[in-house]
């Protein structure tokens, strides 16, 4: 490939889309965000994909750079061998041929991805995870999902659902996950989880971790000084999880009660999922983990008390951001483009 060479790259989320232009060695050269604004219908959120793709491999063109290759990452199951889109409750995808689509549309070489497998792919490869040929990488925000690379490839399972990590048992009992099954790990230790867990126990009328209408809202989405992101009039203060972690760090004891049961939680199923995969490195993404110390530190100590002779895997925190889906995206247009 040549030095004027890009991939254009989406990573779809039910928010929002991180899109860009990417060289081949993982330089960003442009970037965008567009909203997906889901709640149209799944055929206007492919209308709005195509159209911003479009434009994305037009700018690239009118700056004297060549287009190579379209990678899409979106949520939810994805069969990655043909393309299709299986099933996604935040974007409203059943069944969409989305890399057929799109590469019709656009003229290029696609490929369609996970975006939990697509950022934990980057990470992998040049990311926090690059020296490890064995890498799990674990996203934790609204919902918890993960990606197990092997010398650089990430597993998709025999139905495009592996890494679902979130819906790993931990606790029996527990509270009911979106799924419909109680005591699910995404139900105990995802960011969203622990906000509600805390508004619970607070006598909150209003929980961090849902919208107006009770749909589970990203606690990133507060805004800076730690009120609801709807705007004014959205109703009393929410705590988000990472207020509950700051809360837990200065010795509150609730925050400290809440946080514990999602550490806890969380190390069950870090140690179930190294006694599957015998990783060396662990990365952990998303909201949750820009904790830092006060998620790392706990969370390493409970996860070496539950390990017998497995090898305690490294445990990091991800260096690529929330850039990581969208450059997934481009190396898996990449590695496509190496197959044909």
């Amino acid at each position: 490939m040549s030095d004027g060479d890009v991939v254009v790259a989406l990573d779809v989320g039910g928010t929002g889309m991180k899109c860009g232009l990417i060289r081949p060695d993982g330089a960003v050269v442009h970037a965008e965000r567009h909203p997906t604004d889901a709640g149209r219908g799944a055929d206007a959120v492919v209308g709005t994909i195509l159209a911003v793709a479009e434009g994305l491999a037009g700018k690239a063109r009118a700056e004297g750079l060549t287009p190579t290759a379209l990678g899409i990452v979106v949520p939810g199951v994805v069969d990655e061998v043909r393309g299709v889109a299986v099933w996604s409750a935040n974007v409203g995808f059943r069944d969409v041929p989305l890399r057929e689509v799109a590469a019709r549309r656009l003229g290029l070489p696609t490929a369609l991805g996970h975006d939990v497998r697509a950022g934990g792919l980057a990470e992998a490869r040049i990311g926090a995870g690059r020296d490890a040929g064995h890498v799990l990488f674990v996203a934790i925000g609204t919902g918890i999902a993960a990606a197990h690379v092997v010398a650089g490839s990430a597993a998709t399972g025999a139905h495009g659902a592996a890494g679902e990590l979130g819906h790993i048992l931990v606790r029996p009992d527990g509270p009911a996950c979106g799924c419909g099954r109680l005591g699910c790990l995404e139900a105990i230790a995802s960011a969203s989880a622990v906000a509600r867990r805390y508004a619970e126990l607070s006598g909150s009328t209003n929980p961090a971790g849902t919208g107006s209408g009770g749909a589970p809202r990203d606690p990133a989405d507060a805004a800076p000084d730690g009120r609801s992101a709807d705007g004014p009039g959205a109703g009393p203060t929410m705590v988000t999880a990472a207020e509950v972690a700051g809360r837990a760090a200065a010795g509150e004891e609730l925050a400290t009660r809440v946080w514990r049961e999602a550490v806890e939680a969380l190390a069950d199923g870090l140690a179930t999922a190294q006694a599957l995969f015998d990783v060396e490195t662990i990365v952990l993404g998303g909201g949750l983990a820009q904790a830092g110390a006060g998620l790392f530190d706990p969370l390493r100590t409970a996860l070496r008390e539950r390990l017998t002779f497995h090898r305690e895997p490294r445990l990091v925190p991800a260096a690529l951001g929330d850039e990581a889906g969208c450059l997934g995206a481009a190396l898996l247009a990449l590695d496509q483009l190496e197959k044909r």
